[in-house]
Order: structure tokens, then C-alpha cells, then sequence
């Protein structure tokens, strides 16, 4: 059994990953000491391909079981796993395991890699370098991918065929970074030649389909670009022959033929051909010299000489009963036309399809494809690699963000939940956190007990947005409300201008529980004086306007002597109250001895702001990363407070340095006499109570 070592840090014991030991003993801590039970792959600043590569599951989530399998092959290709713990960007090949066939199969293709990239003799890898799949494999026609490339042979015909591939189905980039020809591709493009040489011979097999021969195509061409609109015309020919009353409609009225009239037409005008073919008159036929339609003159033409002449002999016109037997004529062709198949290939033409089907380059292409798949697991052992350089520094990263959160609560390092550094209000705030959904977000973080500010934060010179919350976790809130606006550094340096539009509140800090009652209370006076002014000035407006409003000649109201007496009166009682009440404190208090004279004021203290600090201190003491983090899609399994000094440490509030010299006094800082007063009253006070104390009391018979 592996003795583990633990760090208390944040009021929780983690677990130390210090030794290679550590790591290859994983397995056997209890996982109800782990700090988190599962962590997203998005909203975290880590390396995304590492987190890809360890979600073997694809689910975007990391999970222990993920975590020892990573290990476990770790274990395998890497001699000594205390290496790890450095997190180094560089891989020494030396820490390559020759022992067993993974170690040895990732050295292999390490030195392969650092070949292809000119590197023969370096001794170590990065991975930057084995990202760099494009160079790696440039030099290499056949890569493992199972995809072929052009330029994979010399042979001209082969090399053909792959372009007339890419041409007619596409292919895919291989890992040379150009494109080139799959299995799937090869299949598709057999099939769709199979298809289009059978398609063929069969049209040309049948006399039915061709009855025109080599000029069947052509004569097929102008028949179809005509077909629907000579239907029209012999339909409403055939109408009016039924119904004589239709066919000035049919023909279009005047009013449509005004509507034209007016602007300047052409053959090609779009409500020109909208018009029949040519005038409409019961069972007429379709004229091919004068009253055609200007807007189908060449399209009747062609279908004259190319369908017309040919089948049924020049003419000067073609009745209903010739039209219908020059489509049934072409319907077999219509027909074969319809059950096309291999159209992606008729693009190369019949001859060029039955070139490729009788030669044997076919054939040449699946030879290529199955070597390049041959060589598929060396070309996965140098992917490997990669895997090898990314464990290599990031995997103990994540475990002490994972099984421990060490890289939050020890100093020097952030944590890859730590999104970045927010500065507002004179602060500097550490715990940030990508979020989403601040609704969402904020129903389940509020039960961390922190005070949090989410903030949308964005980018202009880009228009890139995102959105943080940050926990102030020490100075007071008095200014800490939706609108306030700060400047956000993410982890690479990025400034985003942020703008809190979200605050839970919570107790920041002792400090300011203790003069939260203080600033009630002065809040509290402040508002009542303002409402009292407000209303003294108030009356003194409404009795100035009385008096410019009243009548000339007249005298506004006499004064009320017994109304004011009365008012002071009053006044003077409330002072003579408040006078008796503070002669009284006083007075009890000089009567105290000197000695208890400060405990009095200590226990008025306590009285005022005890309350308030007994409930912050608690309320500081709960307070907990968990939550937090849960409503950011983690499983944190600990209790992971943040005690009022760790609270501290996670934002800093603005200081003078110590070192600094103030270069001159403020030319415009306030006068502030009352303090003096203030003091020289507390001196006068407390000479008086030493002096009482000392007989004062007895002289005057006290």
C-alpha cells in the first residue's frame, strides 16, 4: 500500500502528487478523497487537444477512470513518471520506455518525425513539432491515412484516374495536407462508371431510344425547349375550336396588349413570351414562317429542322396530330433519359468511362490505397507521439486541478478554472470564471456564500464577447452595483472591457461588517436631513410664490405669533429631551472608573457592530469554491472552502506601496476643522474624567 502525503491548504486535507510514485499509485487512493469527480472540456484554460486525447469517451467531460487510464499508458512509455511532475514543454527521447512495445513504437516514431522535419540527431521532441502534420508528412507519399494524393506515383495514368476522382466524387485531406482519394471515393467512382457505361448501351442498344441516330441528342434538345409551350398553344387552339365564345380570351385581351404597348419591347421581353405561340383560332396549326411569336422564333426554328424535317419533311406548318406523333416518337428516349444513371461521371464522356473500366487502372488505385493502409500503424504510433509530449507536461497539471486542487490554493500558479483577472473598484480579482448562462449560473453559485459580480465582457476592435463572474473576496461593496465598468485580462494577456450587469450579494470581509452599521446609521441621518431640508425648502418656495401671486393691495396673512410659539415650544422640548438623555450618558459615564471608562466604549462597540460581525464571520467561514464550480459543469467532491485569509489573497485591494513618497501636499484637500473640534472635545472630555476620577467629584460634593 502507498503511503500518500497530504496538504492542508483552505481549511481541507488534499492529496500530494509529488513523485512518480504518487502518480502510478493513483489508482488505489479512495476516490472519496478526490476533490472533483468530473470536469468539462470547454470553459477551462488547459490545452484542448491534451483534454481531447484523455476524453476517451468523446462526452466533453473528464472523469477518474479517464484520468488512470491516462496513466496506466503513461506508465508504459514514459521510464520514469517523476519526470511528469516538472511539467516540461520539451520531451527528452531518453524518457522513452525501450522496455515495452508502446515505448518503443512512440521513440521509433519520434526519431521519425524529427527525420521528416530535419532533425535527425535532436534529442528531444516538442509539441509543437508533432502538431506540424503538414511537414511531417511532406516528404511521404503513402502516410497511413488511407487517403492517396496525386502526387503519390509516377504513373501517369494512375495519376490521371486520381484527378478525374477528385474531379467527378471529391476526396478528403490527408495528413500531408493536400487532397486526395479515399476507399469510399474509389468505390463511389467505380459504381457511378459501372452505372453510366450500362446506361449507355442501353440507349444505344434500343433503335427506339435513337430515331434520329447521332442527331438524336440535338433533335431531343429543341423538341423539349419547345414542348410545353406548343402544348399550350395546340390546347387552347383546341378550346376555342370547342368553345368559339373563349377565344378572345385565350388569345389575351387588349388590355394586356396595352399594357406593353406603351415601353420599348424585345424578342427576349419576359411578358412577350408569355404570349401563345401564335394566334389562336379553333384547330389551327402552329405556322413555323409568319405569325410566330417573335420571343420563340428561333427555338420554332430549330425544332423545324432539327425534329420537324428530319421525321416528317419540310414543311411550312405542323398541325396537332403531327406534334403528338413526333412526342410519341421520343417518348422511349425521354424515358431513357430519365433513368440516367452515373451522371457525376458523364462528365468524362462514354470514352474515357469505358477506357477506365477495360484497363486494369483501377486496380493500380486500390493498390495504392491498401499499401498506404498498411503503413496505417506506424502512422498512428507517430500520432502517438503527440500524445506522449502532451501527457508529458499537461497530464500532471490536470491531476492537481482534478484530485487536488493545488494549483488554486498553493501561490505561483492559477488554476485552469481561473479564467483570468478582473480589476474594478480599486481591486484585483483572481477567482474568475467563464460562464454561459448567468441565470442559471447564479441560481446554484449563490450557495458559495461569496460576494459575485458576473460581467459581460467584450472586445470592439473585434466585436468578440464573453461573460465572467468574479468573486470579491475582500475590501466592502459600496460600490459594487450593475454598470460599473473594469477592464478584464484573461490568461493570455487579452484586455476586454467588462461591465458588471449581475451581483449576488454575500459578506466581502470582517472589515466591512464592522462599519456596515455605521454607514446605515450616518446613511440613515443623511436621508432624514435631506428629506427635511428638501421639505424647509420646499415651503419656502410655496410661500414665495403666495406672496408675488397675491392681489395688488393686499397683504398676505398676518403672522402667526401663537402658531410659532407653539413650534418652539415644541422644539425646545424635543432639545431639553435629548439633553437630558445625553446629560444622563454622560453623566454615567464619568461616573465609571478610568480603567472602565474603555471597556464601556468597547462593549458600545460590540453592541452596534457585534451582530453585524458575528453574522459575517459566519457567513465567511461557509464560504466554498464548490457551488461555484458545480454551476460550471464540474462534480467537485470536497468541501473546498475559502477561509477569510486564503479570501484575501484572491483579491487584491489597492495600496500605496510602502516604498512611495507623496511629492507634495494636495494643493486643493479639505479643510477638515471639525475633525479638530472633534478631537479637541474628546481631550477636554477625557482630561474632565481623569480629573473626576481623581476627586473632582468629592470637591464639589458629589
Amino acid at each position: 500500500m502507498h503511503d500518500f502525503k497530504f496538504l492542508r491548504s483552505g481549511g481541507f486535507d488534499q492529496v500530494r502528487l509529488d513523485t512518480g510514485a504518487d502518480l502510478a499509485s493513483l489508482a488505489a487512493l479512495d476516490q472519496k478523497l478526490w476533490v472533483a469527480l468530473a470536469c468539462p472540456t470547454t470553459g477551462v484554460e488547459f490545452d484542448a487537444r491534451s483534454l481531447e486525447l484523455i476524453d476517451t469517451d468523446g462526452d466533453k467531460r473528464i472523469r477518474p477512470n479517464e484520468l488512470l487510464a491516462a496513466i496506466d499508458w503513461a506508465k508504459r512509455v514514459f521510464t520514469n513518471l517523476d519526470e511528469l511532475t516538472q511539467r516540461a514543454a520539451s520531451l527528452p527521447l531518453s524518457s522513452l520506455h525501450e522496455g515495452t512495445p508502446e515505448g518503443r513504437s512512440v521513440k521509433a516514431s519520434a526519431r521519425r518525425i524529427l527525420a521528416n522535419l530535419g532533425k535527425p540527431e535532436a534529442t528531444a521532441i516538442t509539441f509543437e513539432e508533432t502538431t506540424d502534420t503538414v511537414r511531417i508528412f511532406a516528404q511521404t507519399r503513402l502516410n497511413g491515412d488511407g487517403i492517396v494524393p496525386v502526387d503519390a506515383t509516377d504513373e501517369a495514368p494512375v495519376c490521371a484516374v486520381l484527378t478525374d476522382i477528385l474531379a467527378t466524387i471529391g476526396g478528403d485531406t490527408d495528413r500531408s495536407g493536400v487532397q486526395g482519394v479515399a476507399q469510399t471515393h474509389l468505390d463511389a467512382f467505380v459504381a457511378e462508371l459501372q452505372a453510366f457505361a450500362a446506361w449507355t448501351s442501353q440507349g444505344e442498344a434500343d433503335p427506339a431510344v435513337r430515331p434520329l441516330g447521332a442527331a438524336t441528342e440535338d433533335a431531343a434538345s429543341a423538341l423539349e425547349a419547345v414542348m410545353e409551350k406548343v402544348d399550350d398553344y395546340f390546347t387552347r387552339c383546341a378550346l376555342a375550336a370547342f368553345d368559339g365564345r373563349a377565344t378572345e380570351h385565350l388569345a389575351r385581351s387588349a388590355d394586356e396588349w396595352r399594357a406593353i404597348a406603351g415601353r420599348s419591347l424585345t424578342p427576349s421581353d419576359t411578358e412577350v413570351r408569355q404570349f401563345p405561340l401564335a394566334q389562336v383560332l379553333g384547330g389551327a396549326a402552329l405556322p413555323f414562317v409568319a405569325g410566330v411569336n417573335p420571343a420563340w422564333t428561333e427555338a420554332i426554328g430549330a425544332l423545324r429542322a432539327r425534329v420537324v424535317a428530319p421525321l416528317l419533311g419540310d414543311r411550312a406548318s405542323l398541325t396537332a396530330a403531327e406534334w403528338a406523333d413526333l412526342k410519341q416518337r421520343f417518348s422511349a428516349h425521354r424515358a431513357w433519359v430519365a433513368a440516367k444513371a452515373g451522371g457525376r461521371v458523364a462528365v468524362l464522356g462514354i470514352v474515357r468511362v469505358r477506357e477506365v473500366l477495360d484497363s486494369d487502372l483501377v486496380g493500380r488505385v486500390q493498390a495504392l490505397i491498401d499499401e498506404d493502409e498498411r503503413q496505417r500503424p506506424e502512422a498512428e504510433a507517430i500520432a502517438s507521439v503527440d500524445r506522449a509530449v502532451r501527457y508529458y507536461r499537461d497530464l500532471v497539471c490536470l491531476l492537481e486541478n482534478f484530485v487536488s486542487f493545488r494549483d488554486f490554493y498553493e501561490r505561483g500558479r492559477k488554476a485552469i478554472f481561473q479564467a483570468g483577472t478582473l480589476y474594478l473598484d480599486g481591486r484585483a480579482c483572481a477567482l474568475t470564471l467563464r460562464v454561459d448562462d448567468i441565470a442559471r449560473h447564479a441560481t446554484l453559485a449563490s450557495l458559495s456564500q461569496m460576494y459575485l459580480a458576473y460581467c459581460e465582457c467584450v472586445r470592439k476592435a473585434t466585436g468578440e464577447k464573453l461573460t465572467i463572474v468574479a468573486a470579491f473576496t475582500d475590501g466592502d461593496a459600496d460600490f459594487l452595483v450593475a454598470g460599473r465598468n473594469g477592464v478584464f485580462y484573461d490568461r493570455k494577456g487579452v484586455d476586454w472591457d467588462a461591465t458588471i450587469v449581475k451581483v449576488v450579494e454575500n459578506p466581502i470581509s470582517l472589515r466591512q461588517a464592522f462599519w456596515s452599521p455605521y454607514k446605515r446609521i450616518a446613511k440613515l441621518i443623511s436621508s432624514q436631513i435631506e428629506k427635511f431640508a428638501s421639505s424647509r425648502d420646499k415651503d419656502v418656495q410655496e410661500q414665495a410664490a403666495v406672496r408675488v401671486a397675491a392681489p395688488d393691495g393686499k397683504k398676505p396673512g398676518a403672522f402667526d405669533v401663537a402658531r410659532f410659539a407653539g413650534i418652539f415650544a415644541a422644539i425646545g422640548l424635543a432639545l431639553g429631551a435629548l439633553g437630558t438623555v445625553l446629560a444622563a450618558l454622560v453623566g454615567g459615564f464619568l461616573n465609571l472608573r478610568l480603567w472602565q471608562m474603555p471597556l464601556a466604549l468597547a462593549g458600545l462597540l460590540v453592541l452596534i457592530s457585534g451582530p453585524s460581525l458575528v453574522l459575517a464571520w459566519l457567513k465567511l467561514r461557509q464560504r466554498s469554491l464548490g457551488p461555484l464550480l458545480d454551476a460550471s459543469g464540474w462534480a467537485v467532491n470536497a468541501r473546498a472552502r475559502i477561509n477569510i485569509p486564503f479570501g484575501a489573497s484572491l483579491t487584491g485591494v489597492a495600496t500605496v506601496p510602502a516604498s512611495a513618497r507623496v511629492a507634495a501636499p494636495d494643493p486643493f484637500a479639505e479643510k477638515h476643522h471639525l475633525r479638530w473640534v472633534v478631537l479637541a472635545l474628546a481631550i477636554v472630555v477625557l482630561a474632565g474624567a481623569i480629573a473626576w476620577d481623581l476627586g473632582l467629584k468629592r470637591v464639589l460634593g458629589f
